[in-house]
C-alpha cells in the first residue's frame, strides 16, 4: 500500500508541474512505464470487485452506475451476445458525470464474433482503411485473405515483415471520418453494419439512450508498441447522444481528463470486453491511450478470450459462427494487439449535413492524410497526435 501511494503521490507531482500541460506530462509518464510496476499503482481497474483504485487526489472515487434494466430484454441482449442487463455491473466517476464504464459484458466465447468481423469483414471495400493512401483497391480488396495463412504460421518469438492486416491502422464505417477536415458529410457514406448497429442500440438502450441510431463507426487496431493522442471527438453534429467505445484484445490505459488540457487525468484500464460510454459533460472531454499493455505471460490471451465461440447459436441472433481458420487467424493477431471499435450517431432526428461552402474542394476520402494509432517508439515526441479512439 505505501508502494501504490508513492506512486500516486508521484503522478500527482508530476501533473502540478509548471510548463507542459498536465495531460501530456501523464501520457508521458504512462507512455513509459513498464508492466507491472508501481507506476501503474494509481490505475483504475474497474474489472476488479469493487473496482481497484488509487486514492484522492490521484483519483476520482468510484461509484455506481444505474442501467435501464427494463430497456433491454435478455432476449435481444442474447442475440447481441451480451448478458442480460441485470448481470452487467456499471460505475462512474466523480466529476465525470455521463461517463460510463462496463466490465466487460459479454458472453463467455462471443467476443470472438467482433473480433473476426473487424479483421475479416468490417476493413474490406467499401469501408476505408489507411492503407488506401498508399495502395490501390485492388492491392486492399481482401485484406484476410492475403494475410491468413501468415498469421496462422507466424513465429512470434522472430521478427518477420507484417501482413497486411498487421499494417491496418483505422477503418472507417458508415458515414467517413475526413481526417483533413474532420468532418462528416453526406456523400461519403456506406452502409453501416447491420450487426454493430444492433449491438450498439442495446448497449445506449441501456445505458438510457432509446433511440440511438449508429451511423459512424471509426475501428483503430493497435499494436503493442502504439498510442493514441489526446483528443476531443466533436466532429459529430449532435453531442447529445453517447460515444460507445469496445475493446477487444490486449489491455490499455485510457487516460480521461477534463475540457482543457492543464487537468490532469484520471487512468484506468480498458481490458478485453469492454465497454465504455461517454455522454453529456463526458462526451467533449479530452482523452487518450497513451499504452497497449502485453499479458503477463509472453504472446498470450486474456482470460476471457480462452472460451470458445459456442458451435450452436441461436437462429435469430446477429453474431455468426466461428470457423477453426478464423480462431486461429483472430487468436494469433490478438497475441500481439488490440482492437478498439466506437460507435457514433452524426445527426440529431430530422438534421440534416450542412451545405457545403461553393469554393470548398472536394478530395477522395481513400487518397487523404491519415491519422491513427501510432506504433513509432518516439510517437510521444510529435505534435500532432491522433484524433480519435
Amino acid at each position: 500500500m505505501g508502494k501504490m501511494a508513492a506512486a500516486i503521490g508521484s503522478i500527482a507531482t508530476l501533473a502540478a508541474e509548471p510548463g507542459e500541460d498536465a495531460f501530456r506530462k501523464l501520457f508521458r509518464f504512462y507512455r513509459q512505464c513498464r508492466p507491472g510496476s508501481t507506476d501503474l499503482g494509481g490505475v483504475i481497474d474497474f474489472s476488479a470487485v469493487p473496482p481497484a483504485c488509487g486514492t484522492e487526489p490521484a483519483a476520482h472515487k468510484v461509484i455506481r452506475s444505474q442501467l435501464s434494466v427494463s430497456s433491454v430484454s435478455e432476449h435481444d441482449a442474447h442475440r447481441a451476445g451480451l448478458q442480460p442487463v441485470s448481470k452487467w455491473r456499471a460505475y462512474g466517476l466523480e466529476g465525470y458525470p455521463g461517463f460510463i464504464f462496463i466490465p466487460n459484458p459479454f458472453l463467455p466465447g462471443y467476443q470472438w464474433h467482433w473480433v473476426k468481423q473487424c479483421l475479416k469483414l468490417y476493413c474490406q471495400k467499401p469501408n476505408i482503411c489507411n492503407l488506401d493512401k498508399h495502395m490501390t483497391k485492388e492491392e486492399t480488396h481482401n485484406l484476410w485473405e492475403q494475410s491468413k495463412e501468415f498469421l496462422r504460421s507466424k513465429d512470434v518469438n522472430k521478427r518477420r515483415p507484417r501482413s497486411l492486416l498487421e499494417k491496418l491502422r483505422w477503418v472507417t464505417l458508415g458515414y467517413h471520418y475526413n481526417w483533413d477536415s474532420k468532418q462528416y458529410s453526406a456523400d461519403h457514406y456506406t452502409p453501416f453494419p447491420s450487426d454493430l448497429a444492433f449491438l450498439s442500440e442495446q448497449v445506449a438502450a441501456a445505458c438510457g439512450f432509446q433511440g440511438f441510431r449508429a451511423e459512424a463507426g471509426i475501428l483503430n487496431y493497435y499494436r503493442l508498441d502504439s498510442t493514441l493522442g489526446i483528443h476531443v471527438d466533436r466532429s459529430e453534429l449532435d453531442h447529445s447522444k453517447p460515444l460507445l467505445s469496445f475493446s477487444f484484445g490486449q489491455s490499455a490505459i485510457f487516460l480521461l481528463g477534463g475540457l482543457k488540457r492543464d487537468e490532469a487525468p484520471t487512468a484506468m484500464f480498458m481490458h478485453s470486453g469492454d465497454i465504455m460510454v461517454m455522454s453529456g459533460f463526458s462526451r467533449l472531454l479530452n482523452h487518450a491511450v497513451p499504452r497497449v499493455l502485453p499479458s503477463p505471460e509472453s504472446a498470450s490471451l486474456p482470460h476471457c478470450l480462452e472460451t470458445l465461440l459456442p458451435a450452436q447459436l441461436p437462429s435469430d441472433t446477429v453474431v455468426e459462427p466461428c470457423s477453426e481458420e478464423d480462431l486461429q487467424v483472430c487468436t494469433a493477431y490478438l497475441r500481439t494487439a488490440r482492437v478498439n471499435m466506437t460507435v457514433r450517431q452524426v445527426l440529431a432526428p430530422d438534421q440534416d449535413f450542412p451545405p457545403e461552402s461553393a469554393g470548398e474542394h472536394k478530395r477522395d476520402i481513400a487518397t487523404q492524410g491519415s491519422c491513427h494509432p501510432d506504433d513509432n517508439s518516439d510517437q510521444v515526441k510529435r505534435a500532432r497526435l491522433d484524433p480519435h479512439s
